[in-house]
């Protein structure tokens, strides 16, 4: 995400409007932009964020011992750690191209080389992985909150390790369809960066298009759903009086739980949804 912050804040906005603009790098005055800042200042704090969010959770991991919470904290810790390793991986491939660049070179690269095929690869994985590690998330806990019988029944440590590589593997799967010759990867302005090309697009480009934003929008709208029966329920048990006070602390877990995941839900679309 702070490859596509640097983006917005040198001027792809005023570039995207342009009548001109092509899916090949549009390099303004003198070439690429040569201060990093903001590409450094986003990297360094979302790594940091992630560090102490990942401390957090492995010690809340080690405490809870109830099922529920620890399959929530698993798939917590699994986020985490992808999205700080997004942000190690693009952030130094978007460093490396600022520092390896011609920056007074007029004539901006034609075609997406290798490093910019594995960029756009790595920002589709590690945006696509946090958008299905919270479905997942919101799908679990609505499960656990509807019905906890048949979440103790199905829901258990190894098959959220398999749901979790699953995850990884689907987003794998849509990152490297460009391999295969569906769709392609593009320099995008000011070409520090490579996403997926969306001008100029021909049936092929289309399609990964419609692919990425529809499993993207899909997520989100799906952990929507299960995040409002979920908040729903826990309403609906807390204006009953007769629960018994053991009953009212799980309640009181799953709400914290819920509360956490609307909270990524919320994140999530105010990063995702322009862009999608």
């Amino acid at each position: 995400m702070q490859v596509m912050q640097d983006s917005n804040s040198s001027g792809f906005n005023t570039n995207f409007n342009s009548s001109t603009m092509t899916p090949q790098v549009d390099f303004p005055h003198n070439g690429i932009p040569s201060n990093p800042i903001i590409a450094c200042l986003t990297m360094t704090l979302g790594i940091l964020f992630n560090v102490v969010a990942l401390i957090i959770l492995i010690n809340a991991y080690t405490r809870f011992r109830r099922r529920s919470k620890a399959t929530f904290l698993l798939f917590a810790s699994s986020l985490v750690v992808t999205d700080l390793t997004g942000h190690v991986v693009s952030g130094g491939l978007v460093l490396r191209r600022y520092s390896t660049a011609n920056l007074t070179s007029q004539d901006g690269p034609t075609n997406p080389d290798s490093p910019c095929q594995f960029l756009g690869g790595c920002l589709v994985f590690f945006g696509l992985c946090p958008l299905f590690l919270g479905c997942a998330m919101a799908a679990e806990r609505c499960l656990g909150v509807t019905n906890p019988l048949l979440h103790a029944r199905l829901v258990t440590t190894a098959r959220t390790k398999i749901a979790l590589s699953m995850t990884w593997f689907l987003a794998l799967c849509v990152a490297l369809l460009p391999v295969f010759q569906l769709g392609d990867y593009t320099y995008q302005y000011p070409g520090t960066w490579c996403f997926i090309k969306v001008m100029d697009t021909n049936a092929k480009d289309l399609t990964f298009v419609m692919l990425f934003s529809g499993l993207a929008l899909s997520s989100l709208a799906l952990a929507f759903i299960c995040n409002t029966i979920s908040g729903l329920t826990l309403i609906r048990a807390r204006l009953k009086k007769n629960s018994s006070s053991q009953r009212f602390s799980a309640r009181s877990h799953d709400t914290e739980m819920v509360v956490q995941l609307v909270g990524i839900m919320v994140t999530s679309c105010i990063c995702w949804s322009p862009l999608l």
